[in-house]
């Protein structure tokens, strides 16, 4: 009964009319439903209403410049982004370009994202290196994030995109169907993802690793800043991998702005670090939520002081 009274309470505010937080409501901003944000949000929400007494509404957006832009701006009070995207945000990059979101801060590390090359099982491609002169996913035109990860990725191998032989694809999914139809020899995808698994019961795939020494882990930051080489173990069955082995991550994150404030910020710090069991069954990907590391150096995008403040205590 609790819990649907809680997810009745995310969903009757999710669609009522906006308000801030000097309304005595917490504007909390997702991707739309279905969407790994909208998950991550609502059970984030969900947490704030049951156990820390904060009257939260999640507002779903169809675009991430938006919901950056608003965040930024304080209108709303946190939302969920990773790390690339709001580092764009800052910097005014990307889809921000010319417009740096100077008022973006990080609340919370939340969890990992992993994304990975993926090959035909039987392929004779097996290190990121084999990958030399075959033909690769690349381009995203949709996203200069992507596009990055994936430099990212061949740079772990000591490789360029000029190393390969681009297949220009705009998105993800658009990548993965032209290997699918034999136009590529290898495609770039989040580890884990529905798409992925549903090539690998037609096509068996295998995952490239990544090496994963300091040289390989440099040569990654170098491109991008927010990714790094994470030793992952997978679930049973998961696509394309059947045992521990170096991956590209990057993190999602809980933003906020200078205007949010900071007895929102460390309360909710304080939240994520002591109810992550309860994090993690609701929505899986929290399992992947560290207390002890919801802040973290080395990124472009700067800590809320409250933040900083509430991971010290």
């Amino acid at each position: 009964m609790k819990r649907l009274k809680a997810w009745l309470v995310v969903l009757v505010l999710a669609v009522s009319a906006p308000a801030t937080a000097q309304e005595g409501v917490l504007g909390l901003g997702a991707m739309a439903p279905g969407t790994l944000s909208y998950g991550a949000g609502s059970v984030i929400a969900e947490m704030m209403v049951d156990e820390l007494g904060l009257e939260t509404r999640v507002q779903p957006h169809s675009g991430e410049s938006t919901l950056l832009g608003l965040v930024a701006a304080g209108e709303l009070d946190f939302a969920i982004a990773n790390s690339l995207e709001a580092a764009e945000a800052f910097t005014g990059e990307g889809g921000f370009e010319g417009r740096p979101q100077d008022e973006l801060r990080i609340a919370a590390v939340l969890f990992p994202l992993r994304v990975g090359l993926f090959v035909r099982a039987e392929s004779d491609i097996e290190t990121i290196e084999d990958l030399g002169g075959r033909r690769v996913t690349a381009g995203f035109s949709a996203s200069t994030a992507i596009a990055g990860l994936l430099e990212a990725a061949l740079a772990a191998g000591g490789l360029t995109v000029d190393d390969i032989v681009p297949v220009p694809v705009t998105n993800v999914v658009a990548g993965a169907d032209q290997f699918a139809d034999g136009r590529a020899d290898a495609f770039f995808f989040a580890i884990g993802a529905a798409k992925v698994a549903e090539i690998d019961a037609s096509t068996p795939l295998r995952l490239l690793p990544l090496d994963g020494d300091a040289a390989a882990e440099a040569r990654v930051r170098a491109v991008v800043a927010e990714a790094y080489i994470d030793s992952f173990s997978p679930a049973a069955g998961m696509a394309g991998l059947d045992g521990p082995l170096p991956v590209l991550a990057f993190d999602n994150l809980l933003l906020a702005s200078t205007a949010t404030p900071d007895a929102a910020v460390s309360a909710v710090v304080n939240g994520l670090a002591r109810h992550q069991a309860a994090l993690a069954a609701s929505f899986a990907p929290f399992r992947g939520l560290d207390p002890e590391a919801l802040t973290k150096a080395g990124l472009r995008t700067p800590f809320h002081p409250a933040a900083l403040a509430a991971a010290a205590d």
